[in-house]
């Protein structure tokens, strides 16, 4: 611990060249500060804080914060041991870091720091001494406070962040999860004390969904992913629930859920399901179990998309309960156009969303018209039956085809 170990004193040469480095110090330039902040969250470990806005901002706060602390301790008691810092700016950091999922990596940007401060501390030492003998044990000293000041400040944060952990999986969090339980199952509690659980509003527009991986994604990019699916839905806040350690659920106060999620591109392991809209408990009740649904219609196609809502899988889901007797359908209605080319496979679709009409089907694709009859022609080839005797079965299976199939 830090107040068990020894800790040599300095001469009294260095120990006033000490506190006159560290009185510099408690006035940086701001390039120097820059510096800081650059080499703090440029370390591989460090990506998912560098572009989050909040937490970014957090570091830099800490980062300052720590130098100060330092710096303040030399010029009042130069020599000492320097205790750790856990003031506010970094406990909020480590409740954030948390939060969002992060481990004690995410303070790698104490050590990178280190390296940025180290080099402007150098700096401040050969312009306070020549001397050989005077400017090596300055040199020695200041390694020695500096190093032993991060260890013990990053292990004074990384309890804080096991604390603050464990209140989340084990205190609040498991209040806001048995919460949600006795909504779903539609047990007596009263408005009021689910909302205080919660911390979310219960009346107006819910959207839910479910953000998971089944491969190898962490916790805090399941954390980023269900960030972004409420930034690019524009949510005002969101409720997140861990259930399980690849999933997530999560309600956003929304009328409806966005129709893409291109930003799952950067999460190739995680996907997300969203259920259809709805109002107050019944709404918020309605829509998990929507986004439920999706999820597990999802993995019993063992679907290669990402996102999916309800409202576009709806009758997918239905048609698949049984995935055997999809198979079956999909097999007998398509026949050989189930493994036609997909460029026929669009088209057929796009003439049945545009109700037949080979003029705007042309035009939602982008293609000539001639091009478009060609290619329905085709398919009539391909079909057992006549599209024009069986468009809604036909276009079930498409449907259906699509979620399972590989991306085109």
């Amino acid at each position: 611990m830090f107040m068990s170990q020894p800790w040599p004193t300095p001469s009294p040469r260095v120990r006033d060249l000490l506190r006159q480095g560290a009185e510099i110090a408690l006035n940086p330039r701001a390039e120097w500060i820059e510096d800081l902040h650059a080499a703090a969250l440029s370390g591989s470990r460090m990506r998912a804080v560098a572009e989050d806005p909040v937490l970014r901002e957090g570091v830099r706060r800490t980062n300052l914060a720590n130098l100060l602390h330092w710096a303040s301790a030399n010029a009042q008691h130069p020599g000492r041991r320097v205790a750790p810092y856990i003031g506010p700016e970094a406990l909020e950091n480590s409740r954030d870091l948390v939060r969002r999922g992060l481990d004690a990596g995410a303070l790698d940007s104490y050590r990178t720091g280190q390296n940025a401060a180290w080099r402007r501390w150098m700096e401040i030492c050969f312009d306070l001494t020549t001397d050989p003998a005077e400017l090596h044990e300055l040199l020695d000293v200041s390694s020695r406070s500096i190093s032993a000041f991060l260890d013990d400040t990053v292990a004074a944060i990384s309890e804080q962040m096991d604390a603050e952990r464990h209140e989340l999986v084990r205190g609040t969090h498991a209040e806001r999860r048995a919460a949600v339980a006795l909504l779903l199952e539609g047990a007596p509690i009263t408005r009021a004390r689910a909302e205080a659980q919660l911390g979310y509003p219960l009346t107006g527009s819910h959207t839910a969904a479910v953000v998971w991986t089944s491969e190898h994604a962490s916790m805090d990019q399941l954390e980023s992913a269900a960030e972004q699916f409420a930034r690019t839905s524009e949510a005002p806040r969101r409720l997140t629930v861990v259930a399980g350690a690849g999933t997530l659920w999560v309600w956003l106060p929304i009328a409806r859920a966005p129709r893409s999620a291109t930003y799952l591109a950067a999460y190739p392991e995680i996907r997300v399901a969203a259920g259809r809209p709805g109002r107050d408990l019944d709404g918020f009740r309605r829509s998990h179990l929507d986004a439920l649904t999706t999820q597990r219609m999802l993995a019993r196609l063992t679907s290669p998309q990402q996102y999916a809502r309800y409202e576009d899988v709806q009758l997918v889901a239905l048609l698949t309960a049984d995935p055997a007797q999809a198979d079956e359908f999909v097999t007998d209605t398509l026949g050989d156009l189930e493994h036609a080319d997909p460029e026929i496979l669009d088209v057929v679709r796009a003439y049945v969303r545009e109700q037949c009409n080979t003029s705007r089907t042309a035009e939602r694709l982008y293609s000539h018209r001639n091009t478009v009859i060609r290619r329905l022609a085709r398919a009539d080839e391909l079909l057992p039956r006549p599209l024009a005797e069986n468009l809604v079965a036909v276009a079930a299976a498409l449907d259906l085809l699509k979620w399972r199939q590989a991306k085109g």
